[in-house]
């Protein structure tokens, strides 16, 4: 509530001016007539009047308020409410008008429970303030007083951020103040609460289906389908690649990827879970009478002003049906190889494979390591009018414009192998297969790049050397792959650290060793200690890690007569190749990541191996294969 002078109570009237006298003495001396006095300025329209102006009380009512407000000392408004004459949204709809701000009843959903941590309690009890959500660098505050300046002031030094005021009643913000500094968010009352919000998903919307509708053009009457578009809202928001919507035994557990690691969002009460799949399913235009297979589907939606695709899988588990959804946001889509961390050489190299006019180059790595970033940053380095450029994806993340994406529909027997020989007769000039995944597929692929076309694909192996055994042992021959392989592109995916809480640390010397860094003993290197704005993980954003293996004539050689993979590697790294501990350790001197984490994603490497692995080289002879040649520049 607004401390101020109590609305609506009528001061008494001032006395009367005393009575002029009948008769004035004829002998008194004429005064001049006082000058007038400036009149005050009229002061604010009470809110007892304003109510009666409206016709939502009656002055019997404000009487009858102010005795109430005059024996318990609570303030007008207050005492309407309690008496049940008004209710609180008419009241601060009312003072919200005569201020001339916005007006807002705190519930759950409207605010963001871990923004109370950007003032503390003890601040936003003395302000009387909370903040209600975050919108790149404005923060909506509830505030009791909003016409108050220095309050304003000091949430703005405090936060950092541009404030925006919404009033709310005091004893609003007190309760909501209290809830969230105690971690008492209560789900059933949240689900409850949350009847009118301004987020909503499009239903039925799918990717070709034409434009999206925006999510705050809709209203949504459903707690669970609030529940669900803030789950989505939020993943969006933070930039989480993933939402994971999972049964236990105890209710729901909601849970989001950020930077490769899973956090927890929320977790509903028990027997939300078979709604809340319903939702998503209905989301993704999947079967929501189908609970014994898996199922996949997808949509676009609207948020924070731009377009979003979100891709549904669905899969039974003991307990129930576990869901995920992918993120497919645009805007952390990057598709200059200059801002995917590539060391100057690695990239030169690279982009040398894909000039040439025709070949084999393949991307390696684990499931998001972000192969399909990199493969789609090089399809934007070689689209052009006077190029054909053709895909077939599973799925298609992204579309890209002067592509044409083809989607794999197994379930009509629309395969990367039948889909890849009927591309050959389409004229192309660049193809890129999503994933090499079996024999047929392979074979294809290598003989478009032998007849003329540059391929772009997919694979899945540890390192760039171990690509060749890959497709050895998929029965792919081993002259063919030195005749068509242009090179290989291995990578992963690196934490960045924390730029608000990065510090100075002493690896320990083991550690060093251990990275070959001994002689950066005793240096300092960098290390996120945690906060709030990474989550406490010392780690904000992610950057990849490369090695580019280029086949030169000698590497071809080599791989004409099934040399093992440590031997390839051996010789690559030789002529001066960097593997992906080098690239993971130089990141950790330049203070862009820490040496741990720089030695996690590359801990399978092991380029000093003496003996080839199970599985090394090409299993294959190369019975009377023809000559190698280097390939056309």
């Amino acid at each position: 509530m607004i401390r101020r002078k109590p609305i609506g109570e009528h001061p008494e009237p001032p006395p009367p001016p005393p009575a002029e006298a009948a008769t004035q003495d004829p002998t008194a001396v004429p005064v001049a007539a006082p000058k007038p006095t400036a009149q005050p300025k009229s002061a604010a329209p009470r809110l007892g009047d304003l109510l009666v102006e409206q016709g939502l009380v009656t002055e019997e009512h404000v009487r009858d308020a102010l005795s109430t407000q005059k024996r318990t000392g609570k303030m007008l408004g207050e005492a309407l409410v309690d008496e049940g004459i008004i209710q609180t949204g008419t009241l601060v709809r009312t003072l919200a008008r005569s201020l001339g701000l916005r007006g807002c009843q705190v519930r759950h959903g409207l605010a963001d429970p871990t923004l109370l941590s950007l003032l503390g309690e003890d601040e936003a009890r003395r302000l009387k303030v909370l903040p209600l959500f975050r919108v790149r660098d404005t923060l909506t505050l509830a505030m009791a007083e909003p016409q108050s300046l220095p309050t304003i002031d000091r949430v703005r030094q405090i936060t950092g951020l541009q404030v925006r005021p919404v009033l709310a009643l005091e004893s609003n913000i007190v309760e909501f103040i209290q809830k969230y500094a105690g971690g008492n968010t209560d789900v059933d009352e949240f689900l409850t609460s949350l009847a009118e919000t301004d987020v909503s998903v499009v239903e039925g919307e799918g990717v070709e289906d034409g434009p999206a509708a925006d999510l705050d053009q809709m209203v949504a009457g459903s707690p669970i389908i609030n529940l669900v578009n803030v789950a989505l809202l939020t993943a969006i928001r933070d930039g989480a690649s993933d939402v994971h919507i999972e049964p236990a035994r105890n209710g729901t557990r909601v849970r989001y990827r950020i930077d490769g690691l899973l956090r927890d969002l929320m977790k509903p009460p028990p027997g939300m879970h078979p709604a809340i799949v319903s939702r998503v399913k209905v989301i993704g235009k999947m079967n929501i009478a189908e609970r014994r297979l898996p199922q996949e589907g997808r949509v676009r939606i609207v948020a924070e002003g731009r377009e979003v695709d979100l891709r549904v899988s669905s899969i039974p588990t003991l307990l129930g049906e576990k869901l995920v959804i992918r993120v497919l946001d645009r805007a952390n889509l990057k598709l200059d190889m200059a801002d995917l961390g590539f060391h100057p050489e690695s990239l030169e190299a690279f982009q040398r494979m894909l000039k040439r006019p025709h070949g084999l180059v393949l991307v390696t790595g684990p499931t998001g390591s972000g192969k399909t970033t990199t493969l789609y940053s090089a399809l934007d380095l070689l689209r052009s009018p006077e190029r054909n450029l053709v895909t077939v994806e599973d799925p298609v993340e992204y579309q890209l414009d002067l592509i044409n994406q083809i989607l794999v529909q197994e379930q009509v027997g629309l395969t990367f192998a039948r889909a890849l020989r009927s591309i050959l007769r389409q004229d192309p000039d660049v193809i890129m297969v999503g994933e090499i995944r079996d024999q047929e597929t392979a074979r294809v692929a290598v003989q478009a790049a032998l007849t003329g076309h540059l391929v772009l694909a997919t694979l899945h192996t540890n390192s760039a050397a171990g690509a060749v055994a890959r497709l050895g042992d998929m029965g792919v021959e081993p002259y063919l792959i030195a005749s068509a392989l242009n090179g290989v592109l291995a990578q992963r995916l690196a934490r960045t650290l924390c730029s608000a809480c990065a510090a100075n640390y002493f690896p320990e010397d083991e550690l060093m060793d251990h990275a070959g860094l001994s002689d950066h003993r005793g240096k300092p290197l960098r290390k996120g200690m945690g906060c709030q704005e990474c989550h406490n993980s010392g780690y904000r954003g992610r950057l990849g890690v490369y090695e580019v293996l280029e086949v030169d004539l000698k590497l071809r050689r080599m791989i004409h007569r099934c040399a093992a993979t440590h031997e390839i590697e051996r010789a690559w790294i030789q002529q001066g190749g960097r593997a992906l501990q080098t690239e993971a350790c130089r990141l950790a001197l330049e203070g862009r990541t820490d040496l741990e984490e720089a030695l996690r994603i590359s801990a399978n490497e092991d380029v000093e191996a003496e003996e080839p692995l199970p599985g090394d080289g090409v299993a294959v002879e190369p019975a009377e294969a023809p000559p190698v040649e280097e390939a056309a520049a």
